[in-house]
């Protein structure tokens, strides 16, 4: 299977936490139920440069989570497929990090070293200043898309074992 799960984003930057903040709710909502997974990795990426690039190489599936720029609806959740879809320039714009989400997405496409799967979340924030605390929206959306990822996780394991298994037959 070999998944990695990102999340990106800056603690001090109010909603810009969001992608930290889920994957450090998905640790410990695995860690309670399943303990430890092989061949899946969490990590957290606070943009530096290159690195968000690298983040995305040397696993099949790729799942990333990130905040993305206000827009009317604070909280909403947008799911991207880097192989169907290119990011839009509107919705991760040059962020905090400098070298942000968009721009290693499109830097890896550019070289061909896209993982087979690539799903970006995002979720809408409202406040991006220095020392902001995390809007209530966001805080909402953080718990929901943990949930997410966490029944996307097992149903991966579930289909890895199917596989596993029917090979075992043949």
């Amino acid at each position: 299977m070999a998944l990695r799960i990102i999340g990106c984003g800056n603690f001090d930057r109010g909603d810009d936490a969001a992608g930290l903040l889920v994957v450090r709710h998905l640790r410990s909502l695995l860690v309670e139920t399943l303990g430890v997974i092989p061949d899946l990795e969490i990590t957290e990426q606070r943009g530096e440069s290159f690195s968000s690039m690298d983040c995305l190489t040397n696993f099949d599936h790729v799942i990333l989570v990130d905040a993305t720029a206000p827009s009317g609806t604070p909280g909403q959740v947008q799911v991207w497929n880097a192989h169907a879809d290119r990011l839009p320039e509107d919705i991760f714009p040059s962020s905090t990090h400098a070298f942000g989400v968009r721009e290693a997405v499109e830097l890896a496409r550019a070289m061909n070293r896209l993982p087979q799967v690539l799903l970006i979340y995002g979720i809408e924030g409202k406040r991006f200043v220095l020392g902001a605390p995390l809007s209530p929206e966001v805080e909402c959306a953080v718990a929901s898309v943990a949930e997410r990822l966490m029944t996307r996780v097992s149903d991966l394991l579930v289909k890895t074992s199917q596989r596993s298994r029917l090979a075992e037959m043949t």
